[in-house]
């Protein structure tokens, strides 16, 4: 009970910190300005342009549905629907969207799994192939549109330089990271007990804490010896994962040239935009702030000030993330709040 109180108010004061934020950059970014004047400007944007983003956005929730979908009809559940596989993708992109590194959302989904009777062992493997394929699809997009189209990145984002260099270590890192625990998990097994030992005895963790952590970083490991082996076993399921991914990464980071039609706008290409789009990805999302708020409006407009110019970059940010990242967290919640009532519901009975 204590430690879902604290976990609880922890989600608080993270949903406080997007809220407080916006509030921000809200105030930053129209400061003197009559709201009419915002709201005017809102509404020169094209509706069924913003509906099409919304489509857009929906195609990236569901992308990572039918990865889902996909890996457990290769595991023969078949009373595992769609919808469900829905609602786990919203309420991880809710938890992925209120907490750091967006670090909430695998966990949620996996506990909201166990309750339609998932097991653990799988669910965990489906967490481990979507984050090696989300994560390496944004790295491998990010260096190949960065070594075709290096001059407008240059041109538009220039000023991102060392936050994108800092993002494209980071992801190196992180994957690096992965691949390593994905094919040596005993050894990351071995140091990760070490290091608990080491810390333990400089009375950095307590003693009676040293014991679970340990047990931690054994699951881990077991998990990813697991996904080892059926990414060995079974190399088609991992393409297929890698290419369902950048379709759906391909949904989000086109939000930005659709809101850029939608104010009926020409002259630069899709491709340019794609090409931005990717790089604000790569510079911010292994950030540890909930939703990259505050940071992920600041790159937008250094990259989008050129193109939208200076009347319509504002509400062109207003839109697009409001889109890609407000609207995702506003239904991802509602599912979460009608998952958990369900939840339960059911335990009630």
């Amino acid at each position: 009970m204590k430690q879902t109180l604290k976990k609880s108010l922890k989600y608080i004061v993270d949903i406080g910190f997007i809220g407080v934020m916006l509030w921000l950059t809200f105030r930053l970014l129209f400061k003197g300005q009559e709201l009419g004047q915002i709201l005017h400007d809102l509404s020169g944007a094209s509706p069924p342009w913003i509906v099409l983003g919304a489509a857009s956005v929906f195609g990236f929730v569901a992308g990572e549905s039918c990865i889902i979908l996909y890996i457990l009809r290769q595991f023969k559940y078949k009373r595992i629907k769609f919808l469900k596989c829905l609602k786990y993708s919203f309420v991880g992109f809710f938890f992925s969207c209120i907490t750091p590194s967006a670090s909430g959302g695998q966990p949620a989904q996996m506990y909201y799994m166990s309750k339609d009777g998932i097991k653990l062992g799988l669910s965990s493997l489906i967490m481990v192939l979507i984050t090696i394929a989300y994560k390496g699809v944004l790295v491998i997009m990010g260096l190949l549109l960065m070594a075709i189209n290096a001059s407008t990145v240059f041109h538009y984002a220039g000023r991102l330089g060392w936050l994108l260099l800092l993002g494209f270590v980071l992801n190196v890192l992180f994957i690096g990271a992965l691949l390593f625990l994905l094919w040596r998990p005993d050894k990351v097994r071995i140091a990760g007990i070490k290091i608990v030992d080491i810390l333990t005895g400089k009375g950095l963790i307590r003693e009676k804490k040293s014991g679970k952590y340990s047990q931690k970083i054994m699951k881990i490991c077991d998990t990813y010896t697991l996904g080892a082996v059926y990414v060995k076993e079974n190399p088609s399921v991992m393409v297929k994962t890698l290419l369902l991914t950048a379709a759906q990464r391909l949904c989000l980071f086109s939000v930005t040239w659709i809101v850029y039609k939608a104010y009926g706008l020409s002259g630069v290409s899709y491709f340019d935009i794609l090409t931005l789009q990717v790089m604000i990805g790569v510079a911010v999302e292994m950030l540890p702030l909930p939703g990259a708020a505050g940071i992920t409006e600041g790159c937008f407009m250094l990259s989008f000030g050129k193109i939208f110019g200076k009347e319509l970059v504002k509400p062109a940010l207003l839109i697009s993330r409001g889109l890609s990242f407000y609207l995702v967290l506003i239904v991802g919640g509602l599912v979460t709040l009608t998952a958990h009532l369900l939840v339960i519901r059911k335990s009630k009975k």
